[in-house]
């Protein structure tokens, strides 16, 4: 089935007889006029009056079981009608129980638990006869065996479409703060769990709706946008690295929905619901985005302030076709349609309105799309079967889908090329145990790989990094994806070696693709191949072999996964030691348990038997200072990401410093083999004079400085620590979440174990220069062999500049990451390094009569030459670039004058670019004006070349 991905016509507030023709006739009228009634102010009664038809049901829409409590009355107060609280954690755990025991329409589990072990609850409500023993399953069941039509037949599909239930999701609160979702969420539960109505009876006979009240309960009882470690959940889906993504992505596996809403709160006063804006992600498929606008009308007539919303009454109302893009494969949408096939929604309401109006429009949309997907639940399964066939097709051809817009008054600037993909091939030859890691990532979103039992000669190949090769052998033991599979568009949408942008508007990054993250080398053709191999259908790893009991156990240490077998070994008290020119690590035959060759195997990496003891330097559990300035957060950012990392999977005890203790050289800074400087905003980290001296100190005494990305390396460059400088970039310079070629310079502890040529992800970080006292570990080639992905604008001043330093200080060094390499914790390749930073020794310089250099300190005058300039300073400093025709130059100057004098300007071919600071790196969203900056230069008629935040 194909349908055009460019919407039906949306008119802002269409009438309900147009919308009754678009959804279905009187039944869909009838749906989407039943909202009004629950919103018009009625209290949720407990009566089950009304006159009723034949078959059962009230025509009265307020009739509801008396037995099933009501929000209001379970939790003692009204639930968004003119109170001004929000719901706790606990109590939406207590009325989910409350209603789970009182209506059989309801049953009732737990997702998981948080970071802080909070549970996540879920409800799901249906008519009661498909939550009898055994049936529940059996939906589920059909469910997901339309996801394979090679098992499934058209007749088969046919007949589940026409009888059975098709599976909705509502969630809430991802982002802690934001809790009028959840909120909302608990009195649509009710609606279907006591309601009488022949509406609410339709709506359960035709779907099971799966309730998440709160996705982030940590967050929640916080009033925090992140989780316990300051992860944005709401960009972790593809990677699941925290435990409430991961429970939620398996319960979807379990339930797949055909419509999925995920509920947010932003800034100002106005809702948001789709068509969505531009870019929209190629392998979304045309019936999920289809979905999506038709839902997107239903809502609009659904959609009421105070049960209206008219020509007179804008204030509070609606907007589509803005700020919130389907591209990037970490958001609560995106995955749902390219991993699951759903409609996948952002719904959006602004937080400076009352709790009351809050809740009251959540309600209103999750109840219109629960309507719509009711009164359309057959059409819905059909096309549900045509999306997995249609992969299976595209697969078998090597077809990638092409880009388009949905926006009407956007074009698609950068086509999917005109090249054939079906099949991916990792290769085994190192990094094995992040291979192991990514088939594992693939095959729990129910992708199949191979892995080869022989070796395969592939006539066409093409090598991530932009190469090509003719007649390439894969050797055995590479794992193979094949295209020819269900998740065509999820194989594409996370492995390839570019994303396609259509249209050049970023709310996230612009490339995340896994193999690249990873360092993993990666090779995939158009050929037809039918090479010799077997399903992988468990992880492969540990022990190879039995080593005698004075022999030893060796695996190179040359992965995250590695890194992390390496910290758990170590914080056991087992004796490692490592090759410092081959980066294997051995282990003593006798220190590997059944538990510890478990671990391996859980982590993909092989132990090879050896008869020799082992050998190499030793390896020590580094003391890790991590550093708060004067009273960091402890979940922001970078800061969140390193307790992650380094505290949670790497088991590290990380102790605090504070920028008075390395100014006063307490023993909190000095008793420390490792300072990790997390991303921030300050230059100098608060240090004084005094301190700064300190720190000098303390690196060439054998201490180790980590600093990452802006924060990290500024407070080196004032402490004298390097003598790399930071330089200016190019005023419309622009690399947006980007991957980029890298050589590595093998020569120091740091680079050990990675490839000659590797892949560094820049997210519009700093420029360095080359140090001339260290070793410059990464640096971007300055040839014809630079290479990126994603999208950038003069990304070529990153030419012969650097990426990660290795500066040595009398016996200690410092290492500088001009990116963030714990990056959301998917930059395994970035972890990797920071391993073996922390597990780097001493330099040669502490030997006997080694003479201790350092890079000179700089001079107060030099210092202020090299300083960036004071808006570039924010941690996550990402400006916002505006794109214009240089003829609309003066307009658009105009226009952006009435919101801020700071932007800069630039021309070039053709082009003006206005650059406007954004020193607290906020997103779109959370921005102050940018939505409002761009819908008044489209209103202005002025066309946006790109759009850049």
């Amino acid at each position: 089935m194909t349908l055009s991905k460019f919407p039906p016509h949306f008119p802002p507030k269409p009438p309900n007889s147009v919308l009754a023709r678009r959804l279905g006739g009187v039944a869909a009228a009838a749906i989407l006029l039943a909202p009004l009634s629950l919103l018009s102010g009625t209290p949720a009664g407990a009566h089950p009056g009304g006159p009723s038809s034949p078959n059962g049901c009230s025509q009265d829409p307020t009739a509801r079981l008396a037995d099933v409590p009501s929000p209001e009355s379970h939790l003692g107060f009204p639930l968004g009608v003119g109170q001004e609280r929000v719901v706790t954690d606990d109590e939406i755990r207590s009325y989910l129980t409350a209603v789970d025991g009182a209506s059989d329409r309801v049953i009732t589990g737990n997702l998981g638990n948080s970071v802080l072990g909070q549970s996540m609850p879920y409800a799901i409500v249906s008519d009661s006869s498909h939550l009898r023993r055994g049936e529940l399953a059996e939906i589920a069941e059909d469910v997901r065996a339309l996801r394979d039509p090679r098992k499934l037949s058209e007749r088969k599909a046919a007949e589940t479409a026409a009888k059975g239930p098709a599976i909705v999701w509502v969630t809430g609160n991802v982002h802690g703060g934001e809790k009028s979702g959840g909120d909302a969420a608990l009195k649509t539960l009710y609606e279907l769990a006591a309601g009488l109505s022949c509406d609410v009876r339709e709506r359960n006979d035709n779907l099971v709706t799966i309730i998440v009240p709160t996705q982030n309960p940590d967050g929640r009882d916080a009033t925090r946008r992140q989780n316990e470690y300051g992860f944005d959940l709401n960009r972790d889906w593809f990677a699941r690295t925290q435990p409430e993504t991961d429970a939620k992505v398996e319960l979807l596996r379990t339930y797949p929905p055909q419509v999925f809403i995920d509920a947010h709160e932003m800034g100002g006063r106005e809702y948001f619901f789709p068509p969505n804006a531009d870019p929209i992600h190629h392998e979304i498929s045309d019936e999920s985005v289809d979905w999506i606008n038709r839902i997107g009308a239903a809502n609009a007539a659904g959609f009421g302030y105070n049960g209206a919303c008219t020509e007179t009454v804008t204030t509070e109302c609606y907007f589509n076709y803005d700020t919130y893009d389907m591209f990037f494969m970490g958001y609560g949408d995106t995955v749902p349609a390219t991993g699951f096939g759903a409609a996948g929604m952002t719904y959006e309401k602004g937080s400076s309105s009352a709790v009351p109006d809050r809740v009251q429009q959540q309600f209103n949309t999750q109840w219109a799309t629960i309507g719509w997907a009711s009164a359309n639940k057959r059409e819905v399964l059909s096309g549900y079967y045509d999306i997995w066939s249609d992969a299976l097709a595209e697969g078998r051809a090597g077809a990638l889908q092409p880009n388009e817009v949905v926006q009407p008054t956007n074009e698609v600037q950068f086509p999917v090329p005109d090249i054939t993909v079906r099949s991916y091939f990792l290769l085994p030859d190192r990094q094995l145990g992040d291979v192991r890691q990514l088939v594992e990532r693939l095959r729990r979103m129910d992708v199949e790989v191979y892995e080869l039992t022989r070796s395969v000669k592939v006539p066409n190949a093409r090598i991530f990094g932009g190469r090509s090769a003719r007649n390439l052998t894969v050797p055995e033991g590479a794992y193979w994806i094949p295209m020819d599979q269900p998740q065509k568009h999820w194989i594409q949408a996370i492995m390839g070696e570019d994303p396609y942008v259509p249209f050049p508007y970023f709310y996230d990054v612009s490339s995340w693709s896994n193999p690249l993250l990873m360092g993993v080398q990666t090779v995939y053709t158009g050929d037809r191949l039918s090479p010799k191999a077997e399903r992988v259908r468990d992880i492969d790893g540990g022990r190879d072999g039995g080593a005698p009991r004075h022999g030893s156990y060796a695996y190179p240490l040359d992965s995250a996964a590695a890194a992390e077998l390496t910290f758990a070994l170590l914080g056991a008290g087992v004796e490692l030691r490592r090759d410092q020119t081959t980066g294997v690590v051995t282990l003593p035959a006798a220190s590997l348990t059944g538990t510890r060759d478990k671990l391996a195997e859980s982590l993909g990496v092989t132990l090879t038997a050896r008869r020799t003891p082992a050998s190499g330097t030793a390896l020590a559990l580094p003391d890790v200072g991590l550093y708060a300035g004067t009273g960091i957060s402890t979940t922001s950012g970078s800061h969140g990401e390193a307790r992650y990392v380094l505290g949670n999977r790497w088991g590290l005890d990380l102790k605090p410093v504070t920028t008075a203790d390395v100014n006063d050289n307490t023993s909190a800074f000095t008793g420390r083999s490792v300072l990790l400087v997390p991303d921030g905003s300050n230059p100098t980290g608060g240090l004084t004079a005094a301190g700064q001296a300190n720190l000098r100190a303390w690196v060439a005494g054998g201490g180790t400085y980590l600093g990452l990305r802006n924060q990290g390396t500024r407070m080196a460059r004032a402490a004298g620590l390097t003598s790399t400088t930071e330089v200016a970039k190019p005023a419309d310079y622009t690399v947006i979440g980007s991957h980029l070629r890298v050589d590595v310079d093998r020569s120091s502890p740091v680079g050990l174990g990675r490839p000659a040529e590797d892949f560094e992800f820049n997210n519009n970080d700093s420029i360095l220069s080359p140090s001339t006292t260290g070793t410059n570990v990464l640096r971007y080639p300055a040839d014809d062999r630079f290479w990126l992905n994603g999208y950038t604008v003069h990304a070529d001043a990153l030419k012969g500049t650097v990426a990660l330093v290795d500066e040595p200080t009398g016996a200690g060094r410092a290492v500088l990451f001009a990116f963030n390499p714990l990056f959301r914790a998917y930059n395994e390749s970035g972890l990797h390094l920071v391993a073996n930073a922390l597990l780097a020794p001493r330099t040669a310089s502490a030997s006997p009569g080694a003479r201790a250099t350092a890079p000179a300190v700089p001079s107060a005058r030099a210092s202020a030459a090299a300083a960036p300039q004071p808006e570039n300073l924010g941690g996550e400093w990402r400006p916002i670039s505006v794109q214009v025709a240089a003829a609309d130059l003066d307009r658009t100057r105009a226009i952006v004058a009435r919101h801020t004098a700071d932007a800069r300007i630039n021309t070039a071919n053709g082009s003006a670019y206005l650059t406007i600071p954004n020193p607290q790196g906020l997103s779109s969203d959370e921005h102050p004006f940018l939505r409002d900056l761009v819908r008044e230069l489209r209103a202005a008629g002025i066309p946006l070349r790109s759009v850049v935040a």
